[in-house]
Order: structure tokens, then C-alpha cells, then sequence
């Protein structure tokens, strides 16, 4: 046993000791993740602990000063500085700290743990029609901890300004493991017994501040973004010795915050959004001041890069609403009356046609559109990190801010810079606050590229306080920039913050390398060069192959979001950060890196960090950077199991399509065998869980008779492709789209005995896919060019992403090009003006996550609204079932557990409405969750069925 495993064993068993319960994971599986935030930098942690309470953050800081091992807090993990990333021991306060201890609506105060994610404050906060003001773009998973560790801003921060503004008490532990409360004015100790100590730590900085007053006064609170160093004239005595806004922003480096009490401010009565166009960033930058004059809540700028990657990734029409122009401006204006503020609006919009810059401009009626857009803004930092046309970008200036009247001369000069370097960036940011976010095509993997890195960054920062601006607006210092401090302040000043920082922290034990004794800016960065990994799959947009492929994540952390979107539902369902996206991707490249993780595609490690991944292929449209982990899953499932055997279930429901094929020639007598104690026996052989019904084969004669129904008279203008799962489960549903696409003017002709390889897929038999699949696309590919139309909509995605990304053939990719679902193909080719049968008024829907995330554009809620359904009540995330996964034995209770978030409420609350789901896994489940209630899922044909007298009742 090596020493560091000794000393790790040892701080281990001393947290148990005094901290019994406390939750601390050791290894490169647990520890992976952790090692990276949304930063440039990798630092592996000794340990992760998951405290509980505050006792838990005391007992972690005894035992670790003990030990002289460092301690790093941890909230959302989106710090983009690298001030979230750490050796020794990281505590997550997200996992288990996350509680809203108190809200107080008369005193307009929140009390809560700093693991507490923003969204969920500003949830609860709204009952009472309050807010809290900072709202940075990582709202749904950045925590309160996150955002006083850097004293974080956001997108109305012109109103509403800086964390610290809103900060009225912090709870703290100091790194002895002393609990103190930080307040407005000084320091005060929870446990009587240490009023010694606390007040001789406050007397010590009272001191300092009394004997630096004048670099306190001149260096400091210069600009309203001034976040870089530490905010010691929130001490000063004309500030009232203000100790909690003084230790926002020191990121962890000084005190671990367990809780706060924060102030919160009214949710504004009315609104307006005005969407300006520009030619470029500067003439939008130019425009600023005199848009200030307006007192706009919010001023948000970003350039043509991110809109366009947004509509590639997501669909066209997924940023609408936007004038003319190359770079655009989002201002919003808000106020207790309507009328005022469009006349506000109207009068703003009519100032700034008269500057001639616009390109373009429009208040932005639509709230649907006000989304639409705010989405494209929240996103730009994952955007810009993997733009449409494959270029990569990082971070490490993407936080710089100036006074607002100086934003459009430092643009100028900062393009200058980056050209003179052969760099360019994507600009985005806070424009109307004078901050700056932008993402740089650095090469931080070669020696040369770090070192033109270094080169920029140095002169990027005398640039910046040229113009009398910050290195930091709001991101922090990190890893990023503290190195850069001594640019920017005296050195009387970084002496200052040296000895600020070892009164609270003697031994340098709190976030070491951060603000003092920084570390080099270009020490632990986490890329390199790698090598390049044979696969099976083609990754055609990753120009590294797989290598590039999981690079993608960067660590932006939409995956950790409760709501919005369909990703990450395991992640939705046991809060674990190993069990998100971001999560997994961090371990496929600590697999790919070979360092930690040292036994490749064997890896146990990585294959835990997969298993609850349910393959829904969310995070490859709702993961701003366009993450695809279920193609990942499946490469990792191929390459970790050739020549071993495999998990029982790959063998029964990977090879579903061929045993259910059988099964048709004697569906009646495998039902019942099925039904009966043989089946359960044969189903905890295949390793598939007995708590669930095996649904109910179909004959072969009921194909048959399907299919010769589903013919159209006169020539068919498409393919009505009969997957395998509607071929042995639910042949009803071809005969219903047959006559659906028919009665819509597209008649089809059936195409049988194909399969799109799913299965063997999702299960990582890629060998036998690639088989299956050739074979497919050489029967489609035959010089027949029209549409394939799919009922299911996972067969359809496979056939449209997995067969050309596996095959990597032009025949494949002519095939995928002719795919549609049935909803789109009732979208783009349905004759105009044709209207189905009468449809309810209300519909509860499951929209298949193959679906959502493949077909953009195309979505069948869209579809039913307009058709005439007139309220779409949907489900929002994967029905948990997925395929494969909610039947295998030992993902059961995950599966349900999905379910369980957005699903089954609405079966719970359905009060006969019809129940919409064209996947078959997602009528399967919901027939599940069902149980005795007369709940049955409809495909969209049979709800559309012109021969049906009830939906889904065929005459």
C-alpha cells in the first residue's frame, strides 16, 4: 500500500470517526467527475464528500487540517475559471445541502443551504411574487453557493447587479472548523465557546483594512463588475465593516459557506423585449449608453456563431424573432404598467433607428418567442464551445468587463488582439453592463498552442485595465485569472488579499492555487493530445473521432437541470452527479486521457458510470455542446464486451426482432406460456425483471391481414417502412397509418422483413447492427427515391442517425435523407388544406425522447395543436422505460423512478383523455403504470384513423 493510499485510508476513517454517516466516495469512479468543472483545467480529487449538515462541513475541515490535505467547495460545478476543481477533498453541497431553510415575504429574505440551485429559490420565492435578482444563464443548475463563491451577476444584472448586493448573512466554517455567521457588520460565533477566536480573526482584519485604506479606496469597486481579487472595501468603515459581502467572491478560498440569507426583490408586473440587429458586435456596443437611458432591465448581446449553431443543432425553427443582422442585442424594459413600458419600448426602438447603426428591430410579442430566444442567450457559452461547422473554443477570457461607455473602444482594440494572434472568438455577454463573455479557438492540447494561450491571455489583461476594466465580471478569478492579478492591481494590493486570506486560512488549506499564490494559469489544463480510438461507429461531425466525440462535453451542466427539456432523466431521478451527462462524458475521457482510468474500454469504472444511462438521446439536442451519450454507451458496450460474454439481457431483448419474429408463428400459445410461472422463470434468465407484463405478441396471420389492408389502390408516393416493434406488437397501427397517410394524399405501400438494428444497438452489438443494417439499406437503396415514412419513432431515428454514423456509406446516408415519422411526414408532405376526423379538445401525450431529440422541428405536439386539438398536456421527459433499459431486472426501480417525474402524474390526473404515444416503450410503459385502470396508449394514427368511430376503435 503506497503512502497517499495510506494517508487517504486515514482521512477517511478520521471523517468517519467524527462525522459517523457522512457520505465520502474514493476512487477514479467516483472522483472522475469531480476532477473537472466548466473550466479548462482537471485536478483529480483525493476524496468527494457529501455533507449533510453543517456538523458534516466541520467535521471534513478538522479532519483534513489534521491531515494538511486541501478542501474544495463544490455547488453546480459550472465555475468556467476552474475555481470548482481541486486536490484533497471536494464537498458537494448539491447532492445532499440543498434545503430553503426559510423565506420570509414581508421581510422580502430567503434563507437556504448553499446547495440550493437557483431555480428552485426563484420557484419558491414566486409563490410569494418575489425574486432573487442575479440570473446568470446556468439558472437552472447553479447553486446560491456557486454564485456567492463568485459573487455571479446574469442577464438582468444592470437592474439587479451583483450577488453580493443581495447578500445579507452568510453561515460559514472557517478552515479550523469553527461555524461563525458573517453578517453586515462583522463576525459573530454560532458556539459561545469560540468568541474568543472569532473575534480575534475579525480584530485582525479590522487591522488590515485600517492599515490599507487608501489601495482599498483607489484600487477597488472602481467599475459595477469588478469582481477580480477580493471585495475588501465592502470593509471599509464608510461601508460599515460589511464581513458578508466582503467574503462573496472569494471563492471558497477564505471560509466554506454552508448558508445564507439572501434578500430578494418583486417580480416586475409587466415587460417588454426588443430584439435589435447590428452588423456587428462593436455597432451594438456603440449603442449601449444611450440604450442605458432607458433603465432596461436587462441588455444582452451575442454574434451571428451562436444563432447559427442553435438552428443547426435544434432546428430552424428554434431561434425565431430576430431582425436582420450579424450580431444582435436583446434589451428588456419592465415596469408596473403595460402601456408604459411598450411606450418605453416604442420610443427606444425609434431613438435607435434615428443612430443608424440597426439593421433591424422588433419588440418581441410572442411569449413563445421571448423563450425561444432567451434559450439561444442561456446557451451561448455551449454553443460556442462546438460551433456548426465543427471549430472548438475555450474559455480563460471569457469573462472580462469595462464601464459600459467603454465597451465599444475595448471590443475594437480586443478584436485587434485576437487577429494579431491568428485567434478568433465568439462574442456574447452582458453588454449592457459592460461584460464580455467570450469563448477563443485556443489549441490548449500542444505546447504551442498553451504558449499563444499564455502570450494572449497576458496581453489581453494589460488591454482590459488600459481601458480601466477587470479581468472578471462575474466568473471569479480561478485558475483562469489569479495568476493575471498582479496586472491589474498593486503589488501592495495583492499583498493585501495574501494576508486577508491567511487570517482566515493560516495554512492554505481553502481552494489553494486561487486569487493568492495562484497557480500558473496554464498548469492543469485538462486537454492534451490524445490518441485516436478505433470504432465502430463513424463520428462524421467529430474530426477525432471518438476522442473528439466526448470532448464535447465542457462541462456547461444542462444535464444537472430538473426541468426544461427531456435531459438527463437519470440524472432527474437519482441526483447523482455520476449520473448525468456531464458525468459520463467526464469518465469517457478519463478513460480516453489513461491516467486515472487505466484499462480502457474494460473499464469497470466507465461501464458503472453508463449503466443507469438510459439511451434516450436527449442530451444530443438539449446539450448546448451536443453531447451524444447513447451513441457513446453503445461504441463503450461494443468495445467492453468483444469476445466476452455479455449480459443476459443483450441476448433477450438485444435480439428482440428475431426471437418476436418467431414468436409470430405461434403468437397464442407464447402468450400464454409467457403469462404463466415459465415465463417468469424464462424472464429472470434473459435477466429481465418479472415486475412487468411481457407485452403480448401478434400472429403472423394478423400481419398479414394488416398488410394487405394497408395497400392503397393507385401508386403509392412513399414507403410505409413496418418496423419490428409494430410488426410483433401492434400491427393495428400500421393498418391505421396506412390509412391515415392515404386519407392525408400519401398513399403508401408497405415495405416487411426490414429492421433498423435498434436493438443491437442499445446493446452494444454493433458487429451484428452493421449486418442488419446493410442489408436494410441495400433493399431501400434501389433507385426508389420516395419518402420511408416510420410509425416508431425509434426505428425511424436509428434509420436516420445510427445507420449512416455506422455504415458511414452514401447509400446509408441517401436512405436517412428519405426518413420521416409519421408525424413528419403528416407535417412536410400531407396534401394542403386536409383536415382528419373530428379530435377531443384535450390530449395527455408522450413524445418518444428518439423523437425529440432526431427530429427536430417535427414534434407531434406541434402537429395535434394544429389539427385542432386545442390543449396538449405533455409529458415532459422519458416515460423511464427506454427499450431495453425498464426491462432489465436491475434497472426497474430507475426506470419507475422516471416515470415518476413527469409521466405518471399526468396518468394520474388524466380524467379520460386520450393518451397519446407513438413509441412503443412508452405505451408499454405507460400500460404498466396503468395497472387495472382502462388506460391505453394510442399511437397518433389511431387517433387520426378515418376508419375509427372512436380514436382508436377501428369500425
Amino acid at each position: 500500500m503506497s503512502t497517499a493510499t495510506r494517508d487517504l485510508a486515514g482521512l477517511t476513517a478520521r471523517m468517519a470517526e467524527i462525522a459517523p454517516g457522512l457520505r465520502v466516495e474514493t476512487g477514479p469512479g467516483a472522483t472522475g467527475p469531480y476532477a473537472y468543472d466548466a473550466s479548462n483545467y482537471r485536478v483529480l480529487p483525493w476524496a468527494v464528500a457529501f455533507p449533510r449538515t453543517a456538523d458534516d462541513v466541520v467535521a471534513v475541515l478538522r479532519a483534513c487540517r489534521e491531515a494538511g490535505v486541501p478542501v474544495t467547495a463544490r455547488g453546480g460545478g459550472t465555475s468556467m475559471a476552474g475555481n470548482a476543481v481541486g486536490l484533497g477533498v471536494v464537498l458537494d453541497f448539491s447532492r445532499h445541502m440543498n434545503r430553503i431553510l426559510d423565506i420570509d415575504p414581508e421581510a422580502r429574505t430567503a434563507r437556504v443551504e448553499t446547495g440550493v440551485v437557483l431555480d428552485a429559490l426563484r420557484g419558491a420565492t414566486a409563490l410569494h411574487g418575489l425574486d432573487f435578482g442575479p440570473d446568470p444563464s446556468s439558472h437552472s443548475r447553479c447553486t446560491l453557493g456557486g454564485m456567492i463563491g463568485n459573487d455571479a451577476c446574469g442577464n438582468r444584472s444592470v437592474r439587479d447587479g451583483r450577488t453580493s448586493g443581495h447578500v445579507e448573512a452568510l453561515e460559514i466554517v472557517t478552515a479550523d472548523g469553527v461555524r461563525a455567521v458573517a453578517d453586515r457588520s462583522g463576525l459573530h460565533p454560532v458556539d459561545p465557546q469560540d468568541a474568543g477566536l472569532v473575534a480575534r480573526l475579525e480584530a485582525d482584519v479590522r487591522r488590515l483594512i485600517a492599515d490599507n485604506l487608501e489601495p482599498i479606496r483607489t484600487e477597488l469597486g472602481r467599475i459595477p463588475r469588478q469582481v477580480s481579487g477580493y471585495q475588501l472595501h465592502r470593509l471599509l468603515p464608510e461601508n460599515g465593516f460589511d464581513m458578508a459581502r466582503a467574503l462573496v467572491g472569494t471563492e471558497g478560498t477564505c471560509a466554506v459557506v454552508t448558508a445564507a440569507t439572501v434578500r430578494l426583490v418583486a417580480t416586475a408586473q409587466a415587460s417588454a423585449l426588443l430584439t435589435l440587429g447590428y452588423d456587428d458586435v462593436v455597432d451594438a456596443a456603440e449603442d449601449v449608453p444611450e440604450i442605458l437611458r432607458f433603465s432596461p432591465s436587462a441588455v444582452e448581446g451575442m454574434d451571428e456563431a451562436i444563432v447559427a449553431t442553435m438552428r443547426a443543432r435544434r432546428g430552424p425553427d428554434s431561434v425565431t424573432g430576430l431582425p436582420e443582422g450579424r450580431a444582435w442585442l436583446y434589451v428588456e424594459l419592465e415596469g408596473e404598467d403595460q402601456a408604459a413600458v411598450d411606450g418605453r419600448a416604442a420610443e427606444l426602438l425609434d431613438v435607435l433607428k434615428a443612430q443608424g447603426r440597426l439593421t433591424g428591430g422588433r419588440v418581441v410579442e410572442s411569449p413563445a418567442e421571448r423563450r425561444s430566444l432567451w434559450r439561444v442567450r442561456e446557451d451561448g457559452a455551449g454553443l460556442a464551445a462546438r460551433l456548426v461547422d465543427g471549430g472548438e473554443s475555450w474559455p480563460g477570457w471569457e469573462d472580462a468587463a469595462v464601464a459600459p461607455e467603454n465597451l465599444a473602444a475595448y471590443l475594437r482594440d480586443f478584436r485587434k488582439l485576437l487577429a494579431s494572434h491568428g485567434l478568433t472568438g465568439v462574442l456574447y455577454g452582458h453588454f449592457g453592463a459592460g461584460c464580455v463573455h467570450v469563448r477563443v479557438d485556443f489549441d490548449p492540447a500542444t505546447d504551442t498552442g498553451r504558449a499563444v494561450m499564455r502570450r494572449f491571455l497576458s496581453e489581453a489583461a494589460t488591454l482590459v485595465v488600459s481601458h480601466g476594466g477587470t479581468l472578471s465580471g462575474e466568473h471569479g478569478d480561478g485558475r483562469a485569472r489569479s495568476e493575471l492579478l498582479e496586472v491589474m492591481y498593486s503589488h501592495r494590493m495583492i499583498r493585501t488579499f495574501a494576508a486577508f486570506k491567511r487570517i482566515f486560512d493560516p495554512d492554505g488549506l481553502l481552494n489553494p492555487g486561487v486569487i493568492v499564490d495562484p497557480a500558473p494559469l496554464d498548469a492543469d489544463l485538462a486537454l492534451r493530445e490524445l490518441p485516436l480510438l478505433d470504432t465502430s461507429f463513424t463520428f462524421p461531425h467529430d474530426t477525432d473521432g471518438f476522442t473528439g466525440a466526448v470532448r464535447r462535453c465542457v462541462g456547461i451542466g444542462r444535464c444537472r437541470s430538473d426541468s426544461g427539456g427531456v435531459m438527463c432523466p437519470s440524472y432527474r431521478a437519482t441526483g447523482e452527479e455520476n449520473d448525468s451527462t456531464r458525468g459520463r462524458a467526464r469518465m469517457l475521457q478519463e478513460m480516453v486521457r489513461g491516467e486515472a482510468v487505466q484499462d480502457g474500454w474494460r473499464s469497470t469504472e466507465v461501464k458503472d458510470a453508463l449503466d443507469l444511462c438510459l439511451s434516450c438521446k436527449a442530451c444530443s439536442s438539449d446539450c448546448p455542446v451536443g453531447v451524444d451519450m447513447a451513441t457513446y454507451k453503445a461504441e463503450f458496450l461494443h468495445q467492453h464486451y468483444k469476445g466476452r460474454l455479455r449480459p443476459r439481457s443483450h441476448y433477450s431483448l438485444g435480439w428482440l426482432p428475431r426471437t418476436s419474429a418467431l414468436a409470430g408463428y405461434a403468437a397464442r400459445p407464447v402468450n400464454l406460456l409467457l403469462r404463466g410461472p415459465l415465463g417468469r422463470l424464462l424472464a429472470r434468465l434473459g435477466g429481465v425483471t418479472t415486475k412487468r407484463r411481457i407485452p403480448a405478441f401478434a400472429s403472423r396471420r394478423a400481419l398479414r391481414k394488416t398488410l394487405r389492408a394497408a395497400k392503397t389502390p393507385g401508386p403509392a408516393k412513399a414507403l410505409l417502412f413496418v418496423d419490428s416493434f409494430t410488426r410483433a406488437f401492434r400491427p393495428q397501427v400500421a393498418g391505421a397509418a396506412s390509412r391515415v397517410l392515404a386519407d392525408a394524399g400519401i398513399p403508401c405501400t408497405p415495405r416487411d422483413g426490414l429492421c433498423c438494428g435498434l436493438t443491437w444497438v442499445s446493446t452494444g452489438q454493433l458487429s451484428v447492427a452493421r449486418r442488419i443494417m446493410a442489408r436494410t439499406v441495400a433493399h431501400l437503396d434501389d433507385g426508389d427515391d420516395r419518402p420511408i415514412i416510420v410509425a416508431e419513432p425509434s426505428c425511424a431515428a436509428a434509420l436516420k442517425r445510427d445507420v449512416p454514423e455506422l455504415l458511414g456509406t452514401e447509400a446509408a446516408q441517401r436512405v436517412a435523407d428519405r426518413v420521416h415519422t409519421f408525424t413528419g411526414a403528416l407535417t412536410d408532405l400531407a396534401e394542403q388544406g386536409w383536415t382528419p376526423p373530428p379530435l377531443p379538445e384535450d390530449v395527455v401525450l408522450q413524445t418518444h425522447c428518439h423523437e425529440y431529440a432526431t427530429f427536430k422541428g417535427r414534434r407531434p405536439a406541434d402537429l395535434l395543436r394544429r389539427l385542432g386539438v386545442r390543449t396538449v398536456d405533455e409529458a415532459e421527459g422519458c416515460c423511464g422505460l427506454a427499450g431495453n433499459f425498464g426491462f432489465e431486472a436491475e434497472h426497474y426501480d430507475t426506470s419507475m423512478a422516471v416515470a415518476d417525474l413527469a409521466l405518471k402524474p399526468r396518468l394520474d390526473a388524466l380524467d379520460g383523455r386520450p393518451v397519446v404515444a407513438d413509441g412503443f416503450s412508452c405505451a408499454t410503459q405507460i400500460d404498466h403504470l396503468a395497472g387495472d385502470r382502462s388506460i391505453r396508449a394510442l399511437h397518433l394514427a389511431e387517433l387520426l384513423d378515418p376508419a375509427a368511430d372512436q380514436p382508436g376503435e377501428t369500425s
